[in-house]
């Protein structure tokens, strides 16, 4: 699905996948009527009723599967962004080992990168635009400030490997993050889900041939079935865009103890 789609508050997503579900199920309806009509009619009606049980199942199971790859990625996301919000908090820490200038200076950096993230980085994750050849110039001036460093005591020294490894740690979910972007239910996936869905119709639509108005109502709550499954997709399709999303919020609350300075 295009970005368009995603980036709608939720209720006008659920108001156009629920348009589009019952909009294809009353043309399945009216296409079925128009068709139930002489020896056609005798035929849908010898549709056996025991293949619905089989076609739900089988839509059942590409929602399961489609659904995890979704929940999965979401999960992900907020991993990788929790776990590169704790690693700069931890820089920003232990920072205070180097007092003056160097603390200033790498809780600065580390300032800088997470507004760059947060400006640049993530309406390009939105979009699925950004790659790993936008580099973090931040975040690398942080370590190479941090390797620089030459330490008087044995706790700076510890300090300062300590930093290293939490800015790695940065750099390794900032990598994830952007990978995780880039993932989402492709068309070959969403198309299957709404043939399967369809397929399903039409047999509803031909079991209840000679009964329009019981066929109306099966179809209408099936259709309400996968509209609900679209839309639980669609919603946490893209795990950096939409009103339901992974946002830079863990990166924001470090701030404040990057910015806390010799006050306290």
């Amino acid at each position: 699905m295009s970005d368009w789609l995603h980036d709608l508050p939720i209720v006008w997503m659920a108001l156009i996948v629920f348009g589009f579900t019952y909009l294809v199920a009353a043309a399945i309806h009216v296409v079925v009527s128009a068709l139930a009509v002489g020896e056609r009619a005798r035929a849908f009606k010898a549709v056996s009723p025991g293949m619905l049980p089989p076609l739900g199942i089988i839509f059942g199971l590409f929602v399961g599967f489609t659904a995890a790859q979704v929940w999965n990625d979401n999960e992900r996301a907020s991993a990788a962004v929790s776990r590169e919000a704790s690693a700069l908090r931890s820089a920003a820490v232990l920072a205070t080992a180097f007092p003056g200038e160097s603390e200033t200076r790498l809780r600065s950096l580390i300032r800088s990168y997470i507004a760059a993230a947060t400006a640049r980085e993530w309406p390009m994750m939105a979009h699925g635009t950004i790659t790993l050849q936008v580099k973090p110039h931040f975040l690398a001036e942080a370590l190479q400030q941090t390797l620089a460093l030459a330490p008087d005591s044995q706790g700076q020294q510890i300090a300062q490997r300590e930093i290293v490894t939490a800015l790695e740690s940065v750099f390794d979910a900032r990598q994830q993050r952007i990978e995780i972007s880039a993932s989402h239910v492709n068309w070959i996936k969403w198309s299957c889900l709404y043939l399967q869905a369809a397929c399903a119709l039409f047999a509803i639509a031909m079991v209840h041939g000679d009964n329009r108005g019981a066929a109306a109502i099966t179809m209408g709550l099936f259709a309400t079935g996968v509209a609900a499954s679209v839309l639980l997709i669609a919603a946490y399709d893209r795990p950096f865009i939409g009103e339901i999303s992974v946002g830079p919020a863990p990166l924001l609350q470090v701030m404040p103890a990057a910015e806390t300075d010799r006050q306290q």
